[in-house]
């Protein structure tokens, strides 16, 4: 049970970390609106912190589109391919994407750690700006690994995986076919 917990929380990482930071953002960003508006009063530090918060959000965002390979990416030209051929390109340009992740990670924990002036703070929170560009490394390799997880999932287990928005489509499309048939949950 509790490895099942553990699984399903590491599995869905960044998506909980996207909600939580979406909510926070957003009732910080209400809050100081309804704060301005009734009471004259703005908070000094909103802004600046609902700001960190989506730049957060963003990042998280873009690792959980890599483990459900729904980043933007060209594919028409799969369609007119072999298979095979089909697939060993997706994998060379993933393992491409791959490499540079890794080598980001490499650079943003370089620039963070050996690089940064330790005096650079927020300019309204004084956190040291250190944890602010430490989403880069943290994110990217998110993204690394889930850029591994989908590619062994394919290539190795040979499940189907295919971004949300394929998949929206092709139902559009079968309801397209078929007029009468119900919509599927």
């Amino acid at each position: 049970m509790f490895g099942r917990v553990v699984n399903g929380l590491l599995n869905n990482i960044e998506s909980y970390v996207c909600r939580f930071l979406l909510a926070t953002f957003v009732t910080l960003l209400f809050v100081q609106i309804v704060s301005r508006e009734t009471m004259g009063y703005s908070i000094p530090w909103g802004e600046e912190v609902a700001t960190y918060l989506f730049v957060w959000f963003a990042f998280f965002g873009a690792a959980h589109a890599a483990r459900m390979s729904a980043h933007n990416r060209v594919t028409f030209q799969f369609k007119i391919m072999p298979v095979v051929v089909a697939k060993a390109s997706e994998f060379i340009a993933d393992m491409i994407w791959l490499a540079f992740n890794l080598y980001f990670v490499y650079l943003s924990y370089d620039f963070i750690f050996n690089r940064m002036n330790v005096f650079w703070k927020s300019q309204t929170t004084g956190i040291p700006m250190k944890y602010i560009y430490l989403v880069l490394p943290i994110a990217f390799a998110l993204m690394s690994i889930r850029i591994i997880q989908v590619n062994y999932l394919k290539l190795v287990k040979g499940v189907a995986i295919s971004d949300p928005d394929s998949q929206e489509l092709e139902n559009i499309e079968d309801h397209m076919r078929d007029p009468n048939e119900k919509d599927r949950p």
